[in-house]
Parts: structure tokens; sequence; C-alpha cells
């Protein structure tokens, strides 16, 4: 098949629209459904970026895409109680190593994951696909599927739910073009490895990395090649945290992940855990009354006459105090970001969020104010000399 007609592009009045090949077949199979002009955007710069976390680290790899940038993107280490629960997948017994990375890349920022085209580096599974089953998503891509799999997703949405198989052996040229206003734009692919020596520069007083800090930067980075950019990754122990994408000034990026890795944090608070939630509440409500809850607007879902719509008893505020005594336990967060940082300002943000160590590429005329605020608070940078801006 060279060419997959599409109802519409980005939007419903963009048509006629579709995907084609120049040369060769498409390297596709749609088993399920209709993926749409968006959903293939989500699809294929998802299966980049867990084929390259396979690639890199060895374990199996899943990203949630929102709108051509990762809401969450991690590797299959096993979960612990705690991540568990605040995934909601406590349920689950345990989990394959596929079906933990798609638990932790679709739990970590659960808002923005809302409606998810979700890629998988390998074979879907049966534990995988039942995750798949209950979350609201718009469909999957993977390189195979168990018949057991094939089958639960087939009928996920009454038959409609987008399934995408993928030929793992393809490989686009080295040369790719791009349309705009009607004229044609032409770069060289970005196959940048991300790899030990891209982490080797260490430019900071403390030189000390773990292989558990090297293989998150590796994960911070490959993350940060296919998300919109301006952007900045929290990562921490094998999953992205907080992402900040599309922002015009880099500490809003950094602002934007580092509250979305408090958040994250701030879940695993006992308060936040032991929120008394009616029964039967929709997966959607309940998100987003943790949301509002741990947040600045905590009222809106405590107030006379809204509590009583989620909860079955009033819950207690956790005080602005509380929250930040929870988050200064926080430690050993990995920051990558895919252009230098201007200012130190970065830093003192990411520091509010437990970061010990940052990949950068460097190359800022404020470099010594940014490494000497890295030495004040003992982080430990490396320059990667290598910018990842993905448009």
């Amino acid at each position: 098949m060279k060419e997959l007609q599409l109802k519409y592009g980005c939007n419903p009045n963009q048509k006629p629209s579709r995907i084609y090949m120049k040369d060769g077949e498409l390297p596709i199979t749609v088993l399920s459904g209709r993926p749409g002009y968006i959903n293939f955007l989500d699809a294929l710069n998802g299966w980049q970026l867990v084929k390259e976390l396979k690639e890199a680290t060895g374990l199996p790899a899943a990203t949630s895409f929102k709108h051509v940038s990762p809401a969450g993107a991690a590797i299959g280490l096993p979960l612990t109680e705690t991540l568990a629960k605040i995934y909601w997948v406590d349920d689950c017994g345990e989990l394959s190593p596929l079906a933990s990375a798609y638990a932790r890349a679709r739990g970590a920022d659960r808002m923005s994951s809302f409606g998810d085209f979700i890629a998988l580096s390998d074979t879907c599974d049966k534990d995988t696909a039942m995750l798949i089953k209950r979350e609201v998503s718009d469909g999957v891509i993977a390189p195979g599927y168990t018949d057991e799999a094939l089958e639960i997703l087939k009928a996920k949405k009454n038959g409609n739910y987008n399934v995408i198989q993928i030929d793992p052996a393809y490989r686009p040229a080295p040369i790719e073009h791009k349309e705009v206003f009607g004229i044609t734009f032409e770069q060289g692919r970005q196959e940048l490895p991300i790899n030990d020596e891209l982490l080797s520069n260490i430019v900071t007083e403390n030189k000390e990395l773990t292989e558990e800090a090297i293989r998150d930067m590796k994960i911070a980075l490959i993350t940060l090649k296919y998300t919109q950019s301006n952007s900045v990754c929290f990562v921490k122990d094998g999953q992205a945290i907080g992402i900040g994408a599309g922002q015009q000034s880099r500490v809003h990026c950094t602002r934007l992940a580092g509250q979305k890795a408090d958040n994250w944090l701030l879940r695993q608070n006992p308060k936040v855990m032991n929120l008394p939630f009616k029964e039967g509440i929709r997966r959607a409500d309940r998100d987003n009354a943790i949301d509002v809850y741990i947040g600045e607007e905590y009222m809106d879902v405590l107030a006379d006459g809204a509590w009583e719509k989620v909860f079955t008893e009033k819950p207690e505020v956790l005080t602005r105090e509380e929250k930040r005594a929870w988050l200064d336990q926080m430690d050993g967060v990995t920051l990558g970001s895919d252009a230098f940082f201007p200012f130190s300002d970065n830093i003192e943000r990411a520091h509010k969020s437990g970061v010990k160590y940052i990949a950068q590429p460097g190359g800022s005329v404020r470099d010594d104010l940014v490494i000497e605020c890295c030495n004040k608070y003992q982080m430990v940078m490396a320059f990667t000399g290598i910018r990842l801006f993905h448009h």
C-alpha cells in the first residue's frame, strides 16, 4: 500500500487528506479503526521515541502522546506499591515489563495523557492491552500484537479503536522534507545517537554519575528529541515525571515541567492517596479532582456543594507548608534540556523539584553562572554540545 486516504487533516475543514510514500510502500498496517492526520503524527513520533528508548536501555518502552509531544515516556521497570496505586493499576497484579512501561508513561501526568495515542516498543501483550482497554485513548502503534491483545483492542470503542502495526525494520531516507506555505524545507534526519559518550563532558565540581542517572539522562534526551521545542524533561527512576513543551521561554519550560514533577510527587502524599472518593466515580473525574486538590485552587473541589459530588466526606486541606515539606524530600531527579540554559534561574527552579543531575547542550554566554549555581547545590551537569530542537 503506497497511500492511505484520511477523513481530514488537522481540522475537519482541511480536505483532502492522506499519507503516502513517494517511493516504496507504507511501513504501517491499520488493524482496526480509522486513524486521522494527528493520530499518525503522534503514532510515528511516538514510535521513534520508544524504539530509541529500547535501543538505549535494553528494556521495553512506552510513551503517551498528545498533540505531537509526549505527555509521558518510560521503560519497563517494576512498579512500587505506591506507584501502582497512584497509577490506578494496583488491582492488576504483577504486570509484564511492557505493561509496566505503559502504566508509568500514562500515569505520570494523567491529566495530559487523557485521550492519548500510545506507542509501544515491543509486541503488545495481554497485560498491556488490558491497561489500554480501560483508559480514554485514541489509539496505539506497536511492532506487533498477540492474538489476545488484538482481540481486546479491537473491541474497544465498539470496534473503532485505532490499532496500527509498524514494520520495525523500516528505515526512512536520511534526508527529510516538509512543506510550509507551499515552500519545501529539506534537512538531514535527526539521527544523533544518545549514548554514554554524549554525557562524558561533566562541567561541575561534582562528577559522580550513577548508572541510574546516566540511564535517566538518556531517557530525558531521547524524550526531548520528539517533544515540541522549547522543551525540558524531568526524569526519575526510568520515567519522565514532568515534560514542559512548546514554550517560548526556557524558564517557562522548566517551571511547567517542574510543576508536573511536583504534582507527581504530591500524588504520593498520604493525604492524596487516601482521599475518600465516592464509589463509582469516573477515572477522569477522579484525576481532575486530585489535580485541583493539590493545586492552589483546592477550594474549587473542597467548597460546600462541591466536595459532596466527589468524596464521601470532606477531606482536610493539603496546606502549602505540608506540600513544601513533602516536596523537600524529593532527590535524585534528572533534568534534560533541548537547548542551553541562558540563566541560572532554571537551575534554581530545578533544585526546588529535587534535581541532582542535568544534561544540556551548554554554549550560553552565562555558562559560568549556570555551572556556579549547580555547584551551589552539588548537582552534576553534563554538557552534550548538541541541541535537540524538534518542530
